[in-house]
């Protein structure tokens, strides 16, 4: 049975990721890509899905020992797990080298002291799950093969197979190591070269080191934000630039529930915010990777920009269900793909010129074409700006006029004036100035509730949307101004649970289905941070600073996050770890750093 979703450890090699439980198994890994088919699939299933375990030898049909340490080796994404046994301690070293080729798997196992009896049991499950590889020798090494997919399996110990599962058990004495590969290659070609385990090691660290000394941020939070900022690069498809949502698909928002989707894509709105947060904390090259990423996939048809794309800009994300895996803890459907990708969001459009716009503020190189797509969203937003739409949520109900939407296309015209006005761009000017104004303006006539003096989800609704948090973030409104207060006030009283954290929007009540689904889901991580930005920006800084520390409290003990948080169960859910969390923490962290609100 898979861990609980706050007891796994991410890993990867800026291309793909593994996620490692507690007690040492890996339940999820694709090769060779995020969005590849899983080779383990046990997340999404049972250990007859795949997994890969190693750690202290138990008794046959126990429970697999959880480590009783664990940590990241400094700032970095190597693992190490270590288990007490009455006979001695181990640790097992978990990483991926960044690649130059052939993606690997690189597990080190070391005694400490002692003498541990070990086993690994690698059971490598295909195209999710569904497909037993055949397995077999090429001399001293073992391969799985399947399709065009074949896996390298090297170690220096004795291996043996039984009902399916590929094993080794050893002992290891203080300083004694044993290293497993394992390494992925189409099964056409030849098969990769030897591991160098230790080495790759030793490259790891260092790349690395070398990555974080770039950060600028030296807070108090500087340990939250370096993990943050290291998941979100671990999150990014080097070749590319594009970055993932998540590396996982269809972890649930509500345990037992229906909310399971698959992040495994480059939403350009997650992909936007998380270029905000590497500008403002030193990383300008995956800044600059990723407006050449959304210049590549937008191409020359800006009118039909789509809110997600694949990694190296696919536009065709077919959502289907994968009926053989019962999902995590039984939550199901499996969907892989993501059928929101043909979804109308006129957010989208802000979220990517305030990226682009950032980039030009901060100084980075100017691209032409950059300029002149910005142009083209706003012409198109001309005409289409006031159609419904589904949504910053993503809702799989009838179109509305969301609000949270009619502010970032204002975001959108707002900020191609001002890159018109620096005199790097042509446009008309005053005609889009006055759209500018007709768009505020029918965002305060038709997206207010004087009565309860807050914004709302949609026009004519009563309904409140932690989206509405970003209304002030966005500029659209000055943080004094009584509408937005109102707002604040209002989502705390109505949206936030008892610790204070805040639901998205009501998943029941006056407009229950407005998201089309059924069931219920946890807490909204980013919309918390959201909560605790907004009362830093109207004066009630110590609120927010305890806010914002018991978002922290959430992380596990890696500090990583997921999408939600479930009150009832006090438990992460949804997939993870999630960049829509670690992004807005990272901002703000830098928001409460500069207010001085950090104190004791």
């Amino acid at each position: 049975m898979a861990g609980r979703i706050e007891d796994y450890a991410l890993i990867g090699d800026m291309q793909t990721a593994a996620l490692v439980c507690r007690d040492g198994s890996v339940d999820w890994l694709c090769l060779p890509r995020f969005d590849s088919h899983a080779v383990f699939a046990g997340l999404l299933g049972t250990e007859e899905h795949g997994l890969w375990r190693i750690g202290p030898a138990g008794t046959e049909g126990t429970p697999a020992a959880s480590a009783d340490r664990r940590r990241y080796l400094g700032d970095s994404l190597i693992l190490e797990s270590e288990w007490d046994t009455p006979r001695g301690t181990i640790r097992v070293t978990d990483f991926m080298p960044p690649r130059e080729d052939t993606p690997q798997l690189i597990r080190i196992v070391e005694g400490i002291s002692g003498r541990v009896a070990v086993r690994s049991s690698l059971r490598m499950r295909f195209s999710y799950g569904r497909v037993v590889p055949w397995v077999h020798k090429v001399g001293d090494r073992t391969v799985a093969v399947a399709g065009p997919d074949s896996v390298w399996f090297d170690t220096a110990a004795e291996t043996h197979g039984r009902d399916l599962t590929t094993y080794s058990d050893f002992t290891v004495t203080p300083g004694e190591k044993v290293a497993f590969t394992l390494s992925w290659q189409p099964s056409h070609k030849e098969p990769p070269a030897l591991p160098d385990p230790e080495g790759s090691l030793e490259a790891t660290a260092e790349f690395w080191r070398e990555w974080v000394e770039h950060c600028t941020y030296h807070g108090p939070y500087r340990e939250a934000v370096v993990r943050s900022l290291i998941t979100l690069k671990a999150l990014t498809y080097a070749p590319t630039g594009g970055i993932v949502a998540a590396p996982t698909t269809s972890l649930p928002e509500e345990i037992g529930g229906v909310r399971n989707w698959d992040y495994r894509y480059t939403w350009l709105r997650d992909a936007a915010i998380t270029l905000s947060s590497m500008l403002r904390t030193g990383y300008r090259e995956e800044a600059r990777a990723w407006r050449d990423w959304l210049l590549r996939a937008v191409a020359g048809d800006p009118e039909n920009l789509q809110i997600m794309y694949g990694i190296a800009g696919e536009r065709e994300l077919g959502e289907a269900e994968l009926d053989w895996l019962p999902g995590y803890e039984n939550s199901g459907p499996v969907r892989i793909g993501n059928g929101a990708a043909g979804q109308l969001q006129l957010d989208v459009y802000g979220e990517v010129t305030e990226a682009l716009h950032l980039a030009h503020m901060t100084g980075l190189s100017r691209n032409d074409y950059a300029s002149l797509l910005q142009i083209k969203l706003i012409q198109y937003l001309e005409t289409h700006w006031n159609e419904p739409d589904e949504g910053i949520w993503e809702v799989r109900g009838p179109r509305r006029h969301f609000t949270h939407s009619k502010v970032m296309a204002w975001v959108a015209v707002d900020r191609t004036i001002k890159l018109i006005e620096s005199g790097d761009a042509d446009g008309p000017l005053e005609r889009w100035r006055a759209l500018r104004d007709e768009i505020h303006r029918d965002v305060c006539e038709k997206g207010y509730d004087p009565e309860r003096n807050t914004f709302t989800q949609s026009y004519g609704s009563r309904e409140l949307d932690a989206s509405l948090l970003l209304i002030p973030q966005m500029g659209f409104l000055p943080p004094d101004d009584k509408r937005v207060i109102g707002t604040i006030e209002a989502i705390q009283r109505e949206l936030a649970t008892e610790d204070g954290f805040v639901l998205r929007y009501p998943t029941a009540g006056e407009e229950a289905g407005v998201d089309g689904l059924e069931g219920d889901e946890g807490a909204f991580l980013a919309c918390s941070f959201w909560l605790a930005d907004d009362l830093a920006m109207i004066g009630r800084v110590d609120e927010a600073r305890k806010l914002f520390e018991r978002l922290l409290s959430l992380r596990n003990d890696l500090g990583l996050l997921a999408e939600e948080w479930d009150a009832r169960l006090q438990r992460q859910v949804g997939n993870f770890p999630q960049a829509f969390s670690h992004v807005p923490l990272i901002d703000t962290a830098l928001r409460l750093t500069a207010s001085g609100a950090y104190g004791g």
